[in-house]
């Protein structure tokens, strides 16, 4: 008999073979060949998901045509050739720039078309939809602003309507004005906007109805100011606005929280000189407050939920994968299922940690960044004729501000509609309204 070899006698473990040159090597179980291959798939699959998620992402901060620094050149630009979701954005943002130039058609036209998506947006919107997924980032979603942004789109297409002798469509966008801002968590900062309610109570009377609601509501709000009597005979309104508006920033350990940065204004007030009259006007409104008390809405309990849920599945996918590598090392060959479960824990975790990685809580910063922070004021009775008007910009001494000074000639009609003026510490000068 042929002596048998040594190396044939050998009591082979299971998950080992003998080389050809006798030597030992590892040789995974069929379970833990079956574990590696949905090891790779599971790999694979979250490798392809998470790259179409960052490549998503960084699709929804694209940024638009590139930018001049004239906003009357780059917004009509990024309207019409920028991306979808930032169209209101930039139509906010040109009107504004529009009213300070006087051109007032352009600012018509870029807030009925703005008006008319926020009208529209609260319906069923498939980009709305998508932002509300915790799997998609809410700067996604097409722009209509804050509560205080759309308050002050309605207020400035208001004062465009009295400018055009339509007091009711006036009135409804100053009464829109307050509804945009009345869904505040805290009662006590809803529909607190001061000059919507006040020309709604001038308009009301003008058209000969009863202004007494809206009027109590407006000397209520009021702050730091007072109001002058309601006089449905006068004839001329002169809007003014000064200082810098509020701007956004992310916070919070995913940027899921949306906080604002105000910045001090160098105007205080403004004084108005006109046909041997003096007047000076102190803010009646700060949108810099509007956004810093506008209370809660939908998005924020989202963006909450979505901290949260990225913070747990974060977690949960640790704890898997630590218990998986666990198990997996108790189990290293034997013929148990312990290898088996390991590997099923650490995928399990895996898959939790992508769906973390995925979660994007993130606030929307974009912002209407060319606001004011203050509003306000004056109602004159002037004759008929032409006249000039100058309004100089005051800082905390109460002087003038000499480079912010602005010349405004206009004209009374006889018997006619009111004569509207908008003036901005950032308006062109001279203008003819």
């Amino acid at each position: 008999m042929v002596p048998t070899p040594a190396i044939a006698r050998m009591n082979c473990k299971p998950g080992f073979h003998v080389g050809h040159q006798g030597q030992q090597g590892f040789r995974p179980s069929v379970r833990g060949i079956r574990a590696t291959r949905w090891l790779a798939i599971l790999l694979l699959a979250s490798w392809v998901t998470l790259s179409w998620l960052l490549t998503g992402c960084a699709a929804s901060r694209s940024q638009g045509p590139p930018l001049t620094g004239d906003i009357l050149v780059d917004g009509p630009r990024a309207i019409a050739e920028g991306p979808a979701r930032d169209r209101v954005l930039w139509q906010y943002r040109t009107a504004a720039a529009a009213l300070r130039q006087g051109r007032f058609d352009l600012a018509r036209t870029l807030l009925d078309e703005a008006l008319l998506t926020l009208q529209g947006i609260h319906g069923p919107n498939p980009e709305a939809r998508r932002a509300r997924s915790l799997f998609r980032p809410e700067s996604v979603k097409p722009f209509i602003g804050e509560p205080y942004e759309r308050s002050m789109a309605y207020i400035y297409r208001g004062i465009l309507y009295w400018r055009d002798g339509e007091l009711d469509n006036a009135r409804a966008c100053f009464r829109s004005a307050q509804f945009e801002d009345s869904d505040a968590e805290q009662r006590t900062y809803a529909g607190d906007w001061v000059l919507p309610d006040f020309l709604e109570a001038l308009a009301t009377a003008k058209l000969g109805g009863d202004p007494s609601d809206a009027l109590r509501r407006a000397q209520t709000n009021v702050r730091g100011a007072t109001l002058p009597p309601l006089d449905p005979s006068v004839n001329v309104l002169v809007f003014l606005e000064f200082g810098p508006g509020p701007l956004k920033y992310a916070a919070g350990e995913h940027g899921e929280q949306l906080r604002f940065r105000t910045a001090p204004s160098p105007v205080k007030s403004a004084r108005l000189q006109v046909a041997g009259l003096t007047v000076t006007a102190a803010p009646v409104d700060d949108v810099n407050f509007q956004a810093t008390t506008r209370g809660g809405r939908v998005m924020d309990h989202i963006l909450g939920n979505k901290a949260v849920f990225k913070d747990t599945a974060d977690t949960v996918g640790d704890a898997a994968i630590l218990g998986g590598a666990v198990l997996a090392v108790a189990g290293q060959g034997r013929k148990s299922a312990a290898d088996e479960a390991g590997a099923a824990l650490v995928l399990a975790g895996l898959a939790s940690k992508l769906l973390a990685a995925a979660t994007m809580p993130q606030a929307d910063t974009r912002a209407w960044d060319n606001l004011p922070q203050f509003l306000s004021f004056v109602q004159l009775r002037l004759p008929p004729g032409d006249h000039t008007a100058v309004v100089e910009f005051l800082g905390p001494n109460a002087q003038p501000l000499s480079d912010r000074t602005k010349t405004i000639h206009f004209r009374v009609p006889a018997g006619g509609r009111d004569v509207v003026l908008f003036v901005s510490d950032t308006s062109t000068t001279p203008q003819h309204q």
